[in-house]
């Protein structure tokens, strides 16, 4: 599947999140710190797949990074569901380190920068797999199946 088949939900009329499914926009996202990295700000899906495959997160002002470079995505299967309450948890992620974690400036998505951020998460393996969109970063399930009912 080429990446550029990848829409903002928003932009896509005919589509909304599952019944089943929270909708994360506005939520939290938290590092392993347990500190605020920023919001969610969108999510970035395949529609010819019917998933989200990425956050599209705001982050913080206080982390001064310029307008233009202040959004960063992570894969679906990176994160989880704060069993507390209404937060995005990103284990792989912290105040310090989402500073090195590559921006996301454009509207394309290519696989190049999806290889870059899987190894900015530590999973170098997973940048290689030739099943790209088949593996746990990408797995919806692994997100949603983590907040306490």
């Amino acid at each position: 599947m080429e990446t550029s088949l990848l829409r903002r939900l928003r932009d896509l009329t005919d589509f909304e999140v599952a019944d089943d499914n929270p909708d994360v926009r506005g939520w939290t996202v938290r590092g392993s710190d347990g500190l605020a990295l920023g919001a969610v700000y969108e999510l970035i899906v395949d529609p010819q797949a019917l998933k989200v495959r990425y956050l599209d997160v705001e982050l913080d002002g206080r982390f001064h990074i310029n307008e233009h470079e202040n959004h960063i995505l992570l894969p679906i299967g990176a994160a989880s569901l704060d069993e507390e309450g209404d937060n995005v948890f990103v284990p792989a992620l912290n105040t310090e380190s989402v500073l090195k974690y590559p921006a996301h400036v454009e509207i394309q998505i290519t696989r190049e920068y999806e290889q870059a951020m899987l190894r900015a998460l530590g999973q170098e393996a997973a940048a290689a797999n030739p099943r790209f969109y088949e593996q746990e970063s990408f797995d919806t399930n692994r997100f949603y199946t983590r907040r306490a009912s």
